[in-house]
């Protein structure tokens, strides 16, 4: 799978610091042709940069890819105020898709009360955490564990998202900007988040104040893909402008 062949192909470079092309050929036994296609996508990314015969990894001030534990303990309490918020706009009957994510995982609590509600989610942490809610219809997504992001990852998550039709969709992100949309630090996942914004209803992008003007190592979606934004704080007037251009709501906590 292309994704994941990307996601390797950047974990061996953090690893070695230099590749040659050559190696990549042998080591994924695919053509020239397919590896510089890759590396074109990492490079555009801002994560590696081309020199003669091969790729360097690139010291670009990109967000990388954190362990779960690290990124769940941040702005918490904003994020807990976020997913309150968007759980609020969620209605008895709906079917819904949770991403994975540390400000989407607070959603859970806020949804206990829900009649005939049905959750859709490639998350971890949210699969677990549906064990305590019996009313409520959680369904896996099914999919290979990547433990950093504490999420399923892979074909069968895409196949089960084409599956699905979905009333909202609450989206997650590392970072986000006017110039690069909504960013992630994980290429799997980012090809799960290009399958969601596809989908044909609202969808939410829930992120904390810390994640404006940030920029990950590949862009998922342009901004304008989304309808609503849901944050703890009004960001700024750029953001402001881009939002009411291309008429995506801004959504903040009612105490704000």
């Amino acid at each position: 799978m292309k994704a994941e062949r990307i996601h390797q192909i950047h974990e061996l470079l953090r690893e070695r610091k230099r590749i040659s092309l050559d190696e990549l050929c042998e080591i994924f036994g695919v053509s020239k042709n397919t590896i510089r296609r890759d590396i074109s996508e990492l490079e555009e990314a801002g994560a590696i940069k081309k020199v003669y015969g091969g790729i360097v990894l690139k010291e670009a001030e990109i967000t990388p890819l954190e362990p779960f534990s690290t990124r769940e303990i941040r702005n918490i309490n904003e994020k807990k105020k976020i997913a309150a918020a968007a759980a609020a706009l969620v209605n008895d009957g709906e079917v819904i898709y949770i991403d994975s994510g540390t400000t989407t995982m607070h959603l859970l609590p806020h949804l206990a009360e829900k009649q005939f509600l049905t959750i859709v989610t490639a998350s971890v942490y949210v699969l677990d955490l549906a064990t305590r809610y019996g009313n409520l219809t959680v369904i896996s997504t099914g999919g290979n564990l990547q433990a950093p992001i504490n999420a399923l990852v892979g074909p069968s998550v895409l196949e089960c998202i084409r599956n699905y039709n979905f009333s909202k969709i609450f989206l997650a992100s590392t970072g986000i900007s006017v110039e690069h949309g909504a960013t992630n630090a994980s290429p799997l996942e980012c090809e799960i988040k290009k399958e969601l914004v596809q989908k044909d209803c609202p969808k939410y992008l829930l992120v904390d104040n810390s994640k404006f003007d940030v920029a990950s190592l590949m862009t998922y979606s342009d901004l304008k893909a989304v309808d609503y934004v849901i944050t703890d704080s009004r960001p700024a007037d750029k953001f402001l402008e881009y939002f009411a251009a291309n008429n995506i709501e801004l959504i903040l906590p009612e105490d704000d």
